[in-house]
């Protein structure tokens, strides 16, 4: 089993730290860096497409972008242009976004599912080349085809934590993002899930990309930091959830999701992470080698 490894560059870091961890992730040879698109922080497009353009050969994720925010012929637009001038690199992910900040810049809709439904539908069809006409509750389109798509087949990915948002992932979307409060055993729930929402749809039940965010702390402190993020995120200090140690401690948590159907695996730094550089040095150099 071949796992993807990626980490993620945080947004509660300003931006311009950006540039020199995506120059550190791509020397080292990590396979993604991925970013979020947090209210009010860093926006998702902009990030990416500067990390895409600051690297040579690094895949960039953006986990994800919410789409009360986005009429979906923008976002359809942004992807395209970003898999046209950085082919086979870009990894790009939607969602219903955090509600209470949905709800502060007045995006907040009444049915979150229905609309990451229509946007996904509407979206990857614009990406595949078509013409799209659609009147749904909340996308509509009228006779919308891109100039630019993409010169071939691109995945949209999902978010999602809820079992009908998982199961949505599966049916609309060609891969889905799990947050890092997902235990190996959520992964093998999320899939079987998955695996549903393709098999209602009428889709190849096993074609599907699932990635899963794993905190992690290493090097001075591991074990504390990780369990007061933990905790100020409303676990138990203790949850079997994250990892803290070495490079081995971490390739184990990180062969457990992938045994449990994760076929990517993103280190989320904790949020007091003293190094981004070192940690993704960390991932590619010291963790990277243990799944081989």
């Amino acid at each position: 089993m071949t796992t993807t490894l990626g980490a993620v560059f945080r947004p509660q870091l300003a931006p311009e730290r950006l540039r020199p961890v995506v120059r550190a992730a791509d020397t080292a040879g990590l396979d993604e860096l991925w970013l979020w698109e947090d209210c009010f922080r860093e926006g998702g497009i902009s990030t990416g497409a500067a990390s895409l353009a600051w690297s040579e050969r690094l895949r960039v994720g953006v986990g994800l972008l919410p789409v009360p925010l986005r009429n979906v012929a923008v976002t359809a637009m942004e992807a395209a242009s970003l898999h046209r001038m950085f082919p086979g690199r870009p990894v790009l992910g939607v969602g219903h976004g955090v509600q209470d900040w949905m709800g502060q810049v007045g995006a907040r809709v009444e049915s979150p599912l229905t609309l990451l439904r229509e946007h996904l539908l509407a979206l990857r069809a614009l990406l595949a080349g078509e013409t799209v006409t659609t009147k749904g509750r909340y996308v509509s389109l009228d006779d919308v085809t891109l100039d630019w798509p993409p010169p071939g087949p691109v995945d949209v990915l999902a978010g999602g934590m809820g079992p009908r948002t998982v199961r949505l992932t599966g049916e609309a979307a060609d891969g889905t993002i799990l947050t890092a409060d997902t235990s190996a055993d959520g992964v093998r729930q999320a899939c079987r899930l998955i695996r549903e929402g393709r098999v209602a749809a009428g889709r190849d039940p096993d074609g599907h990309r699932v990635v899963v965010y794993l905190l992690t702390a290493t090097g001075d402190g591991a074990r504390e930091r990780l369990e007061a993020e933990l905790v100020a995120e409303g676990h138990a200090a203790d949850a079997d959830l994250g990892v803290a140690g070495d490079a081995h401690a971490v390739a184990d948590a990180v062969r457990r999701l992938a045994e449990a159907g994760a076929g990517t695996v993103v280190l989320q730094p904790t949020g007091d992470e003293p190094d981004p550089e070192g940690f993704v040095r960390f991932a590619a150099e010291d963790v990277r080698p243990l799944l081989t």
